[in-house]
């Protein structure tokens, strides 16, 4: 389970406002990579909302909602989402874009946190505060994890809506991921405009003789 750990240890450092920084959607082959940014006031958070707070990966969809409504309505958690598009992601590379959404995040806050601690193991370049880095961070930080939720009911909900005017695909429930129903759609129905090109499946579909090992080839560098 998530604590106060970390951002206890970064204010008796000195830090005031303490974010932390997750993103959502690396994997999927359509749709936008979300980061979103939350800050949680320790004073006005109570043990009842914290409950809910965990790895967005461990909660069920419902939970996540239910952490998502608490977290709006309990004024203890400021927050801001960014993201990066499609053609962004296959311009520019899935890392890139995924740093990139943390940035305009963090650039979305009402007020700019001291430090931000983000999940993984890379600090975005040019992020614009102080950053630590803490891996498996969503399920030991809940500022982390305030975050993952945010991102994750945020791009699930995008995705679902997308479901209705791209029927087939599976969207409705995978939200863009690789999962049968959506490889076998892509055959079927063809690529949209919200799939990623560059993804290895989307490009077997568009250019099926290209050669297997330029179809493997991250886009950018």
């Amino acid at each position: 389970m998530p604590s106060f750990r970390h951002e206890k240890r970064c204010a008796e450092a000195g830090a005031i406002r303490i974010a932390g920084i997750d993103e959502v959607g690396r994997g999927p082959l359509a749709g936008p990579v979300v980061a979103a940014v939350a800050v949680i006031d320790r004073t006005v958070a109570k043990r009842k909302l914290l409950r809910l707070i965990d790895d967005s990966k461990k909660l069920t969809l419902e939970e996540r909602e239910e952490a998502y409504a608490a977290m709006l309505a309990s004024g203890a958690v400021r927050y801001a989402v960014g993201e990066a598009s499609v053609e962004e992601i296959d311009t520019i590379n899935i890392l890139r874009a995924t740093f990139l959404a943390m940035r305009r995040a963090l650039q979305a806050m009402a007020e700019q946190p001291d430090l931000v601690l983000i999940d993984g193991n890379q600090v975005p370049p040019e992020l614009g505060c102080r950053a630590e880095t803490i891996v498996g961070g969503d399920a030991r930080s809940y500022s982390i994890a305030a975050a993952s939720i945010i991102a994750k009911v945020t791009r699930d909900r995008y995705m679902r809506g997308l479901a209705a005017s791209f029927p087939g695909y599976g969207w409705e429930t995978n939200v863009g991921y690789a999962r049968p129903e959506h490889l076998a759609a892509l055959n079927r129905l063809g690529v949209t405009a919200h799939h990623r090109r560059s993804f290895a499946p989307v490009r077997m579909v568009l250019e099926p003789t290209l050669p297997l090992e330029l179809i493997d080839a991250p886009a950018g560098d």
